[in-house]
């Protein structure tokens, strides 16, 4: 156990060993061991995009045995997956990578400006399945928002009374927000700290822009010259809002770019204090040998920062 592995688990003073066993194991699995990073594979696109325009630039991940046999071969941390894609390959692979067992869920056949996620798998199924922990997602910024607090709120009690780790996804989305504003500083630093209230041991973020959404929030960040013109700086800005960075928080990879400039977004997450990335589009979407290349390269990036 490494001293900074010891230095994170300090953070979660009022968790079970159970829990804090399940944390150690996440970050003492794969190539960045001991470091305090993470590199997780999710892969719910399918259930979230749909499964063509997530697979079929590269058939092979159509077969949920695909998206184990790359996070184990990558040395990722874990992989996070909903209730269907652990099922088919929890057996084969038992003790081989952690698994996050993703419990709720949003599919796209209807265009809603007020999005919400049905809960499509439980507690019970990720201690069945050998999880060391649970992912929700909830979107500030939609009207259901309260709902997915609450409902949060008795999964993480559950979750941790049984010993999991708790994961949060936190997507600012919603009638109430201009498109860009879910990306905005203020927005994004906002839904980090709701989701460490909520009771988050680790918290995935998409990316924030420079834009502020909020004129409360902008009269703040002026008069106070809070640093944000760097996206490292807006990084370390929302790793600060969770607890002064004493909750774990990585970053989403969003949807393809070029490796030049998502390695120049995993340099900023580095350069910024972040704790990590969840790469999945990005990384399942390539053939395997070009997306074990790219997840080593980020892996190197993070285990020299």
């Amino acid at each position: 156990m490494t001293a900074r592995v010891k230095e994170i688990l300090s953070w979660y003073g009022s968790d079970n060993p159970g829990t804090l066993t399940n944390l150690a194991r996440l970050l003492n699995h794969g190539k960045l061991a001991g470091t305090g990073k993470l590199v997780i594979l999710p892969v719910d696109q399918g259930f979230e995009h749909g499964p063509a325009r997530s697979f079929a630039a590269n058939p092979a991940a159509y077969h949920p045995h695909y998206h184990f046999e790359l996070a184990i071969a990558a040395g990722c941390n874990a992989y996070a997956a909903p209730l269907g894609f652990l099922e088919a390959g929890a057996r084969n692979f038992a003790g081989q990578i952690p698994l996050i067992l993703k419990v709720n869920d949003h599919d796209v056949l209807v265009d809603e400006p007020d999005p919400f996620q049905a809960l499509t798998g439980s507690v019970q199924d990720a201690l069945r399945l050998g999880c060391v922990g649970i992912g929700f997602t909830i979107y500030p910024g939609s009207t259901h928002r309260l709902e997915m607090y609450g409902q949060i709120r008795a999964y993480a009690e559950e979750a941790k009374r049984h010993g999991l780790a708790v994961i949060i996804w936190s997507y600012p989305r919603g009638s109430s927000l201009s498109k860009a504003g879910e990306t905005a500083i203020d927005v994004t630093a906002y839904a980090a700290h709701i989701a460490a209230q909520l009771g988050a041991h680790i918290i995935k973020v998409k990316l924030p822009s420079e834009q502020i959404e909020q004129d409360a929030a902008r009269k703040v960040y002026e008069q106070q010259q809070v640093p944000i013109h760097t996206l490292a700086e807006r990084v370390r800005h929302v790793v600060q809002c969770t607890f002064g960075g004493n909750r774990m928080v990585i970053f989403s990879g969003g949807a393809t770019e070029t490796d030049e400039k998502l390695l120049e977004q995993i340099q900023a997450i580095a350069d910024g204090g972040g704790f990590g990335s969840i790469i999945g589009r990005n990384s399942f979407q390539r053939s395997q040998p070009d997306a074990l290349k790219l997840l080593d390269t980020i892996m190197g990036i993070y285990g020299n920062a």
